[in-house]
């Protein structure tokens, strides 16, 4: 038998879809967080055209790779950015991406990006369901989940004393509550009636009540955070250098646990302070990738006419992991792998590459690893 079978969730009590909070105890977060996005995009705007380019297209793959990762699904980071630059044309030759989500979840992410200004629908989401599911053969997609059993997020199932967190409104009640979500999310919109002066303030209920609706079968939660990014790129003016799914993925057990609590409640000053430091969080990460691409700017600038095609081959392959660098770092035997030279040509090149200090080095003999140097 399921624990919680009594708990009262928000959309069963009298005052949902009303949603309270107290300004006063959260306002700095939203503030603060307003004045770094805005400080950041400043950074970004003095950056040449192609490091502007790169920064946002290694923010999506960072955005599709973490927000499918929260989920518990794990899709290669090379196949996403293969897709990405093949759906923008910048392949002379379409790569080959071996992963069919890759594909669908970075056309999620160009679409949400370049329609950002569009107003939310029912025809919008339905095609964004798609995009994300189109290789599920198990559930219906491109429409809102239709089946008679409760929507529940429940653990513990494999241990035989399942716990339910959350149950969302039987599928019955989804067309009319998703009417009126839209309905919301439009009219507090930039310059419309009930306009919502803080994107983050914004993008944070937009999330809580799509999260509490569950209007799918699946792929509820990368939706959410499409549209809470929709949201903060519309209170802005423009798409922001930002992934809120990096910062969650980093402390999923925060992230289910505030959204357990606040769908408890109409209530959700805590759910906002929760939600602005999880923003804060990735807008530090957003201040780091660029400091990184400056920074790789700067190694090319400085090396790149002493570097053969497998040194790039090999340093392209690094710099693919961005700022948090290269796992376990470089050794000779991954050198070998990645550009199929042997292990002692490969330990010339590394010890080369230590030379001219594009590398540094870390560790002694059979732990000996090499990592980037990019403050050089």
């Amino acid at each position: 038998m399921c624990n919680n079978r009594l708990m009262t969730y928000n959309w069963q009590k009298n005052d949902w879809p009303d949603f309270r909070y107290d300004l006063t105890t959260i306002q700095d977060q939203l503030d603060q967080f307003e004045q770094r996005a805005s400080l950041t995009s400043g950074q970004f705007n003095a950056l040449n055209e192609r490091t502007r380019h790169e920064a946002i297209i290694n923010m999506m793959v960072t955005e599709a790779v973490k927000t499918s990762a929260i989920e518990g699904e794990y899709i290669s980071r090379a196949d996403v950015m293969s897709s990405i630059r093949n759906q923008l044309g910048m392949n002379i030759e379409p790569q080959q991406v071996k992963d069919q989500r890759a594909k669908g979840v970075a056309r999620l992410m160009l679409t949400v990006r370049n329609t950002f200004e569009d107003s939310l629908d029912e025809a919008s989401l339905f095609s964004w369901h798609r995009m994300l599911l189109e290789t599920n053969t198990r559930i219906t997609i491109g429409a809102w989940r239709t089946h008679a059993e409760p929507m529940q997020v429940i653990s513990g199932a494999h241990y035989g004393e399942p716990t339910i967190h959350f149950e969302a409104p039987p599928s019955s009640r989804v067309p009319a509550e998703m009417n009126r979500f839209v309905q919301w999310f439009n009219s507090c919109a930039p310059k419309q009636t009930n306009a919502i002066a803080s994107p983050l303030l914004r993008s944070a209920i937009a999330h809580l009540y799509f999260e509490s609706i569950h209007p799918f079968e699946d792929g509820n939660g990368r939706l959410g955070r499409a549209i809470s990014e929709k949201a903060l790129a519309q209170g802005f003016g423009h798409p922001i250098l930002l992934s809120l799914s990096n910062a969650i993925e980093a402390n999923k057990k925060a992230y289910y646990s505030a959204l357990e609590q606040a769908q408890k409640s109409n209530e959700i000053t805590q759910w906002i302070s929760y939600f602005a430091s999880m923003a804060l969080e990735a807008q530090q990460d957003a201040e780091a990738l660029i400091d990184f691409i400056i920074k790789k700017a700067a190694f090319f600038d400085q090396y790149q006419q002493h570097l053969d095609a497998h040194h790039l081959k090999v340093i392209n392959r690094m710099l693919q992991e961005g700022p948090k660098g290269f796992e376990g770092g470089m050794s000779a035997k991954k050198y070998s792998a990645i550009t199929g030279v042997s292990k002692a040509t490969a330990t010339r090149h590394l010890q080369y590459l230590m030379g001219i200090k594009a590398l540094k080095q870390e560790g002694q003999g059979r732990g000996t690893r090499y990592h980037l140097n990019l403050s050089s």
